[in-house]
């Protein structure tokens, strides 16, 4: 049954879908792969409105949408459509002697109602996502899309819509400052999992303690990017300009701020410039370059022009909500430049003589989300995995990491908690539940009192 959203409650809604849950009939996994398909075909057949969307609300080429939205999408889900039965199948684990003759297994249950929230600088991709690990791991879903990407937000809700019943997965609209306290403080789901900054991942971490409700936070904070002596600097380059700048930087893994060895930096200021010029022409807002989300992020973006000295770019128009790509170098370690997640196409520059002065840079805003290195030498590469905490990263690439589903991404730290991709998608949204089964055919009695001569067959089951 498909209903209008609008004309259901939200307290009815969640209702209806812990109902639904309780049913049962989100366990199987034929109803699982099933729905798995559906929600593929449903984008499939709905791409060029997609496509169109992201246009109207990022500026994205259609080559960026697909290689960053709807393709990452279709990997999660063929993916998890390949592996599925697998992973719902029970895991036997080796049991002790101690408790022969009996058997371990390890059952995935699904969490239940859980609640997703996006962003809105991958708006389509990070909401769907997540869905697929929700449907994979036998969950009811309720979804919030972003409201500052609107046009996406509507075909997101014409997909779910015209594919599930409301009872099973449904979209919230609204402003998300109203809506979600609104869901989370009248309502408690199974888990809250919120893709966003860290101002707000702290406000949904507060909200769903209030009802012991676990949440994965995928947040954001300052990805460093380290080129050291040893490096293919033009690699790194052509690299570092598409991580940094594809979206017009409004990535949560691009390339914050950039540290390069004192003695390649002007070489490969130089190779940055040249690449940036040949991505996106003379004139990157005539070029397949993305505009600023709005006008409030575009005033922000521009502040920051006034806090370094401007060695590349540095052209706004606001009517077009364009920012060209910015270097700019002699930033104060003080400024909100370097405090704050930039968050658009402006990255800083420093230089560094010994490893140690980027450790300490990077001590300021610890526990990034990503880390990017590009180096030949095999012992800096080991230095810097072994010392740094971040969530994951590259050596010698940027952004791609997210690429691989057989890898999980999720920060540590300010920059989030748990992760996803993959199977640890279906991960996130189920629980273990560990059941032991003992055959009834043979019964040692030691457990049982009187305990009188016991001690000795004990240790030798259970050694110190």
């Amino acid at each position: 049954m498909i209903a209008e959203i609008e004309q259901t409650t939200l307290g009815s809604l969640i209702s209806k879908q812990r109902k639904y849950f309780n049913s049962g009939a989100t366990l199987s996994y034929e109803f699982r792969l099933q729905q798995l398909k559906k929600l593929k075909q449903a984008i499939r057949s709905n791409e060029e409105a997609i496509f169109n969307a992201l246009k109207r609300d990022l500026n994205k080429h259609e080559f960026e949408s697909y290689g960053t939205e709807v393709g990452i999408v279709y990997e999660e889900l063929n993916f998890a459509i390949k592996h599925l039965k697998k992973w719902m199948k029970p895991v036997r684990p080796s049991t002790p002697m101690a408790l022969f003759p009996s058997s371990s297994y390890i059952h995935k249950d699904p969490l239940g109602c859980v609640l997703i929230i996006a962003p809105w600088n991958y708006p389509f991709q990070l909401l769907i996502n997540p869905l697929i690990g929700a449907i994979a791991g036998g969950n009811c879903t309720i979804l919030k899309p972003s409201e500052l990407a609107p046009a996406t937000a509507v075909i997101i809700e014409k997909i779910i819509r015209e594919t599930f019943g409301p009872e099973y997965v449904a979209t919230v609209q609204g402003d998300g400052a109203q809506v979600i306290p609104d869901m989370m403080n009248n309502h408690r789901f199974d888990l809250v999992f919120f893709t966003g900054s860290i101002p707000v991942g702290y406000a949904i971490a507060e909200m769903a303690a209030k009802k012991l409700t676990p949440v994965i936070l995928e947040l954001g904070g300052k990805s460093p990017c380290i080129v050291d002596k040893e490096v293919d600097l033009n690699n790194a380059a052509k690299r570092i300009v598409w991580g940094k700048f594809t979206n017009a930087g409004q990535t949560c893994v691009a390339p914050d701020y950039l540290m390069v060895h004192h003695s390649r930096k002007q070489e490969l200021i130089e190779l940055i410039k040249k690449y940036i010029t040949e991505f996106y022409t003379d004139s990157p807002s005539q070029g397949d370059y993305g505009s600023i989300i709005n006008n409030r992020r575009f005033d922000t973006l521009k502040k920051y022009l006034d806090q370094g000295n401007i060695i590349c770019g540095g052209q706004t128009n606001e009517e077009k909500l364009y920012i060209s790509p910015t270097l700019i170098e002699n930033v104060s370690m003080d400024s909100p430049l370097m405090n704050d997640e930039i968050f658009g196409p402006i990255l800083p520059i420093f230089e560094f003589h010994s490893y140690d002065e980027t450790f300490e840079l990077i001590k300021q805003n610890p526990n990034p989300l990503a880390f990017y290195l590009f180096t030949k030498n095999k012992a800096t590469e080991q230095l810097y995995i072994n010392k740094l905490p971040f969530g994951g990263g590259c050596i010698n690439n940027t952004l791609i990491h997210l690429g691989n589903p057989k890898v999980p991404f999720g920060g540590v730290g300010n920059s989030g908690i748990g992760n996803y991709h993959g199977k640890f998608s279906f991960d996130a949204f189920t629980r273990m539940k560990s059941v032991l089964k003992t055959q009834t055919w043979f019964d040692s009695g030691i457990q049982y009192a009187p305990f009188k001569d016991k001690l000795k067959m004990l240790r030798m089951f259970l050694r110190y």
